[in-house]
C-alpha cells in the first residue's frame, strides 16, 4: 500500500481560502456614520458660550420703558396718541410729554392700510425731526384663512 505524503491530491494540505486582498468597506462606513451621528449631535451643544458667574447690580436696565408710545393714523388721516387726537403741530411736544424728554423712548406708528403712503412717512419725518431715535411700524400678522 502506497500513502501519499505530503499534501497531494485534490489539495488536501493546503487551505481551500486564499487571502482577500479586497478592502472591505462596509465596517468603515458603519464606523463613519456613527462619528456623523455623534458629531451632528454634539456640534450644536458646543456653540454656547462660556458659563460665567455674573456679578450683581442695582443699575436699571438701559432701556428701562416697559409701555411704548402709540401713534395711529387712521384711514382720514387724523393722529392719535393713544386715545387723544393730535394735530401735526403739536405731535412732537406731545410725544416728548409723553416719553419724558427721553429721545431714546419706543415710539409705534400704526396706520389704516387705506391710507396714502406718504401722510405715514410724513408723520415718520416729524417724529424724527422732533430727536426720537427708535420709531418702529407696527404691522398685523395675517390670519390662516387666506
Amino acid at each position: 500500500m502506497a500513502m501519499q505524503l505530503g499534501g497531494g491530491g485534490r489539495g488536501r494540505g493546503r487551505s481551500r481560502y486564499r487571502p482577500m486582498s479586497d478592502i472591505n468597506v462596509t465596517p468603515l462606513v458603519d464606523v463613519m456614520l456613527v462619528l456623523l451621528i455623534i458629531f451632528m449631535v454634539t456640534a450644536p451643544l458646543m456653540t454656547s458660550g462660556v458659563n460665567v458667574d455674573l456679578p450683581k447690580t442695582n443699575a436699571s436696565p438701559v432701556n428701562a420703558d416697559t409701555k411704548p408710545i402709540t401713534l395711529t393714523i387712521k384711514s382720514d388721516g387724523s393722529l392719535y396718541l393713544g386715545d387723544d387726537v393730535v394735530t401735526n403741530d403739536e405731535l412732537v411736544a406731545k410725544l416728548q410729554a409723553a416719553a419724558q424728554n427721553d429721545s431714546a423712548h419706543r415710539i409705534f406708528v400704526r396706520g389704516d392700510q387705506h391710507i396714502d403712503y406718504g401722510r405715514v412717512m410724513q408723520v415718520m419725518g416729524t417724529i424724527t425731526s422732533g430727536g426720537f431715535t427708535h420709531v418702529a411700524l407696527l404691522a398685523e400678522q395675517p390670519t390662516g384663512g387666506k
